[in-house]
């Protein structure tokens, strides 16, 4: 089992397996790596832990086709992406994250309105959203029953489309730095992220054979 997983131990495992990586594979794990390693240097700056961490796991999840179509959805390409994860994590390090190491905060984070988007629709006066209150308990039903049945892949969607909220809040300027309002969402988000974005990564350096999809920024000489 592999508690402890930061940039060191990931960028000299890359250095010593990438030859055998495709190039696009070997891209998304330097940049991803690269963007954890940042994170660490952050201290106590917990939004900018979040931020780089979630630059990170654009790098490593990022699909093309979202690029070059209406996407179908966030949550669509996470799911995508979470069980291709799931489905290879044979020392389950994800399922021990989420029902042991953070089963606490991740239940807060589904707890929590403010990082729930249908509750800033109707905040923001968009029709359609009057009911974000029942739709907030449904999807804490569903969660709750993803949770119960130890549904890995659903419980990380559930968990990303939060803090796919709370990552637009920060990045569109939606809150304010190291603001003293709402800081435990920030909190817990950066450590979710930062135990499980290390996992990620590793686990695709394990399976480089997969088709974790092109970078649509690739590098240009």
């Amino acid at each position: 089992m592999k508690d402890v997983l930061n940039h060191g131990a990931l960028k000299a495992k890359q250095r010593a397996i990438r030859d055998g990586f495709p190039e696009t594979m070997g891209l998304r794990a330097h940049r991803a790596i690269s963007w954890i390693g940042r994170a660490e240097a952050c201290g106590d700056d917990e939004d900018a832990r979040f931020i780089f961490l979630w630059i990170a796991f654009n790098a490593a999840y990022a699909d093309e086709r979202e690029f070059q179509s209406v996407a179908p959805g966030e949550r669509a390409a996470f799911a995508d992406y979470f069980g291709r994860l799931v489905a290879r994590d044979e020392g389950q390090r994800i399922y021990r994250a989420l029902w042991q190491r953070f089963s606490g905060p991740v239940r807060m984070l589904m707890e929590n309105r403010y990082v729930f988007n249908p509750f800033w629709q109707h905040h923001n006066g968009i029709d359609g959203f009057e009911d974000w209150e029942d739709r907030f308990r449904d999807s804490s039903r569903a969660f709750a029953q993803a949770f119960q049945s130890g549904d890995s892949t659903r419980v990380l969607s559930f968990v990303f489309d939060r803090l796919y909220v709370l990552r637009n809040q920060l990045v569109h300027g939606g809150s304010t730095w190291n603001s003293g309002v709402n800081r435990a969402q920030v909190r817990d988000g950066a450590a979710i992220l930062a135990f499980l974005m290390p996992v990620f990564v590793d686990l695709m350096m394990d399976n480089p054979q997969l088709d974790w999809g092109r970078p649509f920024y690739p590098v240009v000489e």
